[in-house]
């Protein structure tokens, strides 16, 4: 029987509780998950994922892994966060791996938005 998603949202944050300033919000009927301003995990629908780049997209996929994607009235968008295999969920220490290597993607990716503030000549 699966856990109710209060149940296992505190399971993930108890695997995660190794990482530093982890916050949990609600979020689009699901949980968001960050360490400081960097949004780096979701639950969603009973499942973790994490973000991801290139590099590790990669390895999600050849663990058979799920991309998050949603559906508006147009089209169906695929997001960057990929689904964290039940088996790595239950092993704290190689979840970690991954969860520290999320944390790298959403600040990198959180640091390329961020509007850089232009600083103007000043006059004699």
């Amino acid at each position: 029987m699966p856990a109710r998603p209060d149940e296992f949202t505190n399971h993930v944050l108890e695997q995660l509780c190794a990482l530093r300033d982890v916050t949990a919000a609600r979020l689009f009927g699901g949980v968001g998950i960050k360490s400081g301003d960097a949004m780096f995990a979701l639950v969603m629908r009973g499942a973790l994922y994490f973000a991801t780049d290139d590099e590790s997209r990669t390895l999600y996929e050849q663990m058979g892994s799920r991309c998050f994607s949603y559906e508006t009235r147009t089209k169906v968008v695929r997001t960057k966060f990929f689904e964290v295999p039940a088996d790595l969920l239950e092993d704290r220490d190689r979840l970690l791996v991954f969860a520290r290597k999320a944390v790298g993607v959403a600040r990198k990716t959180a640091a390329a938005r961020t509007p850089r503030r232009r600083v103007s000549a000043q006059r004699p």
